[in-house]
C-alpha cells in the first residue's frame, strides 16, 4: 500500500467481540467472512457459548418469525421500533431464513408463524452457528470475560525536518518513532524506491481499544464491538458506561404473573388456545395462548402484555389487577345466544358438565363455580341475575397479581444503552468512535415468537459488516 509516496505494510484489523450469544457470534461471523484479513476474536465470560440458543423455545430454538414486511416487523418491538424500521430493511426475517438455509439448516413454520429448525433442536442452530464461525476463522475464547475497557489515543505527532543521503528533503511526520512523508513536502518528496531501499517503512497507526481480561491478560483491538447481553447484571451495561454510554435503567420484560387464587392455581397444567388478558387503566390488552400453572399465569398471551407493559408494571411493584376473557372469540350478544340456546335445548343438563367450547371441562367446571353457581345448577334453573354473574366471569374474570416470575426461555430485559446514542446503520456508537453494540445490550426488546433473536441477528450482521468495511 502507498500512503503520500511511501509503501506502507499492511496490518491485519483486530475486532473484538465480547458476548457469545446469538448477536455476538452473528457479527464475529458477518466480519470475519466480510474481513478474510481481518483478525476477529470473540471472548465469553462462560463455560460454553451460545447458552441461550440452547435453551430457547424449550430446547428447540424459536430463530424467527414468518413477518417478511420490515415495518411489521419492527411493531412487534415494545422499544426499538423506529429504529429498527431502517435496520430491517437492510437485514430482516427472510435474510435470516436465507442465511441458516444457505448453511444447510432449513427452518419451519408453526401456526402462530414462528420459525423453528425442521430437527426440532436448538443444538442444530449452534452448531451450524460454531461450524460458521470455525470456517470463518474466528477465535472463539470462553472463561474469559474482560474486567475493564479503555480508548487509547495515538500518540502525539510532531512535524520535523529530516535529510537522507541520496534524496531531497522532505517534511516528514514522526509518530512513535516511524516516519511518514506528508501528501505536501517541503521539497520534491522522495521516490517510493528510495524510501524502500532506505528501509524508510511505516504504519497507519489509529484509535483503538485495550481490555483487561479476568486472567490479567491484557489485549487490544481497532474495532470493539459489546454484545453482553441484557443489563439484568450490572456488568453488562459497565463498559458500554466506561466509554461514555447512557445506560437506561434495565427492568424484566417477558415475565409470567403470580397469581394467588386458589381454584385458579388449582387449575396448573391447563391451556387455553385464545383468551385475552388486559390491565386496567394502561392500555394494555393482549389476546393469545394462556397457561395456567402452579404460581399464576403464562403464555404468549401474558408474557407479551409483560413486554409491552414492562416499565408501567415495574412502576406498580407489580401488583396490580388482571381482567381475563377466556371467550373472546364470543360477542357478548352471541355468548348471551349461546346460553339461550342451552337453557332451551339442555335444561336438564348440569351446568358444571356442558361447557362452552373451545372451554376445558376442568376450566369450564371451575368458572362456573367462582360465578357463585352450585354443582347442582342446571340450566333451565339458571336465573337472570346467575346468567349476568355467569356472563362477567366468562368475560371479565377479575384476578390479583402479587408478583412476576422471568420466563426461563426468555428472560429478556427492558433497558440498555441507549439507541440515540448508536448510528443503527452501521451499529457503531456516535459517542465512542471504534465502538459497536449489537443484541439486547441495547435498549431493544422485542415481544415472544423469535422478534428477539431476529433483533440479534439483524444487528450483528450490521456490526458485522460495518467493521470489515472500515
Amino acid at each position: 500500500m502507498l500512503h503520500s509516496g511511501i509503501f506502507v505494510p499492511m496490518k491485519k484489523q483486530r475486532i473484538i467481540i465480547v458476548g457469545g450469544g446469538a448477536a455476538g457470534f452473528f457479527a464475529a461471523i458477518t466480519a470475519a467472512e466480510a474481513s478474510p484479513g481481518a483478525q476477529v476474536t470473540l471472548l465469553e465470560r462462560g463455560a460454553q457459548c451460545l447458552s441461550k440458543v440452547r435453551i430457547s423455545g424449550g430446547g428447540r430454538c424459536n430463530v424467527t418469525h414468518l413477518m417478511f414486511d420490515s415495518r411489521e416487523l419492527a411493531r412487534r418491538y415494545p422499544r426499538g421500533e423506529q429504529a429498527l424500521i431502517g435496520a430491517f430493511k437492510r437485514f430482516q426475517a427472510s435474510d435470516t431464513v436465507a442465511w441458516f438455509e444457505a448453511r444447510g439448516v432449513k427452518l419451519k413454520v408453526e401456526s402462530d408463524g414462528r420459525m423453528f429448525p425442521v430437527t426440532d433442536s436448538s443444538e442444530t442452530i449452534v452448531n451450524s452457528l460454531l461450524n460458521a464461525a470455525k470456517s470463518a476463522g474466528v477465535s472463539v475464547r470462553t472463561n474469559c470475560g474482560v474486567d475493564s475497557v479503555r480508548k487509547v489515543k495515538p500518540a502525539p505527532q510532531e512535524i520535523t525536518e529530516k535529510e537522507q543521503p541520496g534524496a531531497s528533503v522532505c517534511r516528514i511526520r514522526k509518530h512513535q518513532s516511524r516516519v511518514i512523508p506528508l501528501s505536501e513536502p517541503l521539497y520534491p518528496p522522495l521516490s517510493p524506491v528510495c524510501l524502500v531501499r532506505n528501509s524508510y517503512s511505516a504504519e497507519l497507526s489509529e484509535q483503538g481499544f485495550e481490555l483487561v481480561l479476568t486472567s490479567g491478560e491484557k489485549i487490544s483491538c481497532e474495532k470493539l464491538l459489546l454484545a453482553t447481553g441484557g443489563c439484568r447484571a450490572a456488568v453488562a451495561g459497565q463498559l458500554a458506561a466506561v466509554l461514555g454510554h447512557t445506560i437506561e435503567s434495565p427492568v424484566p420484560s417477558l415475565f409470567t404473573f403470580h397469581i394467588a387464587l386458589p381454584w385458579l392455581r388449582e387449575l396448573a397444567g391447563v391451556s387455553i388456545e385464545s383468551a385475552e388478558v388486559s390491565v386496567p387503566g394502561t392500555g394494555l390488552r393482549e389476546r393469545g395462548p394462556l397457561l395456567l400453572t402452579h404460581w399464576g399465569l403464562s403464555g404468549p398471551a401474558v408474557l407479551r402484555a409483560s413486554a409491552w407493559g414492562a416499565r408501567e408494571l415495574h412502576k406498580r411493584d407489580y401488583n396490580f389487577q388482571l381482567h381475563v376473557n377466556w371467550l373472546p372469540q364470543l360477542t357478548s350478544e352471541l355468548l348471551l345466544k349461546e346460553i339461550t340456546s342451552r337453557r332451551q335445548g339442555q335444561g336438564a343438563k348440569l351446568m358444571v358438565n356442558a361447557p362452552i367450547a373451545p372451554l376445558t371441562a376442568r376450566l369450564w367446571e371451575a368458572l362456573v363455580l367462582a360465578a357463585g353457581l352450585s354443582r347442582e345448577t342446571r340450566w333451565a334453573s339458571l336465573t337472570r341475575a346467575q346468567q349476568h354473574q355467569l356472563i362477567q366471569q366468562l368475560t371479565h374474570t377479575e384476578i390479583a397479581v402479587t408478583g412476576k416470575s422471568l420466563n426461563k426461555d426468555e428472560f429478556v430485559t427492558c433497558g440498555g444503552v441507549e439507541l440515540d446514542e448508536v448510528n443503527f446503520k452501521t451499529m457503531e456508537s456516535r459517542v465512542c468512535p471504534g465502538l459497536y453494540f449489537a443484541g439486547e445490550l441495547l435498549d431493544i426488546d422485542g415481544i415472544t415468537g423469535g422478534f428477539n433473536f431476529q433483533a440479534a441477528w439483524t444487528t450483528g450482521w450490521i456490526a458485522g459488516n460495518a467493521m470489515a468495511a472500515s
